[in-house]
């Protein structure tokens, strides 16, 4: 997918790039925290099949799209069940990383917008990862689902009674589907090719890998998209000044004076 950009017109995006060992040292200091937060989540495995099993109802009794709906399409062979596990292993971060990189270097006022809504999505998730511990679908006998990664692999967790490098119950909500949704209105908003909106296509395949693969509920996305949201909302898009290049505020284009000056002698 090509990010073509055009020249933007003058003073569109003239903050200052942020110095990069400090960004570096923000973003890692960002990633300890919520991983930290996240192990203190662990520990709750009865209220997260409790929790579990509430999801599971709520969404069937407002008659959301069953996840086994999905599922079908991945186990038609094993090549598509794998090739969906390894998206979803190997593609949320080095993505997002790539996103930030990127705007960091070409885009820097977008950079900054795009770190602190990441940054807001991620610590309300850590708040919700804690006060709402949840199993994922692949561990709750009552969906039927497979467990794609522990069948098909690659899979990215362990044994989640000794697994101490992450919190498998900490499904609600789907960062996957969060920072993969980010990535995408982030490149529409910060680029100008006709073809940005292909963009969209990473979140939408996003969604279905992690449904597919039973990592997450619908309602997992549901949720990351409301966080989201509020949080697009609650930080403003850099805006870009002047459409004209070479306009700056207070001062007039040439243009602008040859018609004042005819304006002025018709008086």
């Amino acid at each position: 997918m090509n990010a073509r950009t055009e020249p933007e017109p003058a003073g569109s995006d003239a903050v200052a790039r942020p110095p990069l060992v400090r960004e570096i040292l923000l973003v890692a200091g960002l990633f300890l925290v919520y991983k930290l937060g996240r192990q203190l989540a662990t520990g709750h495995t009865g209220e997260a099949f409790h929790n579990a099993r509430r999801v599971w109802d709520f969404e069937r009794a407002v008659h959301l799209p069953g996840e086994g709906a999905v599922q079908s399409l991945l186990l038609h062979g094993d090549g598509l069940a794998h090739l969906a596990n390894t998206y979803y292993a190997t593609v949320h971060f080095p993505a997002t990383a790539a996103f930030l990189i990127w705007l960091y270097l070409r885009r820097p006022a977008h950079y900054v917008w795009a770190r602190r809504v990441l940054a807001a999505v991620t610590a309300a998730a850590l708040v919700l990862h804690l006060l709402f511990p949840l199993a994922p679908p692949r561990m709750l006998a009552a969906t039927g689902l497979v467990d794609t990664a522990r069948v098909y692999g690659p899979s990215v967790y362990g044994n989640p009674t000794t697994d101490s490098l992450s919190n498998q119950f900490a499904a609600m909500p789907s960062l996957h589907f969060g920072w993969a949704s980010m990535v995408a209105i982030g490149l529409i908003a910060a680029t100008r090719s006709r073809w940005r909106l292909l963009w969209l296509t990473h979140p939408l395949l996003t969604l279905l890998v992690i449904v597919g693969t039973a990592n997450h509920y619908w309602l997992d996305a549901l949720v990351a998209a409301a966080l989201l949201g509020l949080a697009l909302a609650l930080i403003p898009l850099p805006h870009r000044t002047a459409s004209t290049a070479g306009r700056t505020p207070g001062r007039l284009v040439p243009a602008q004076r040859d018609e004042q000056a005819l304006v002025g002698a018709g008086r």
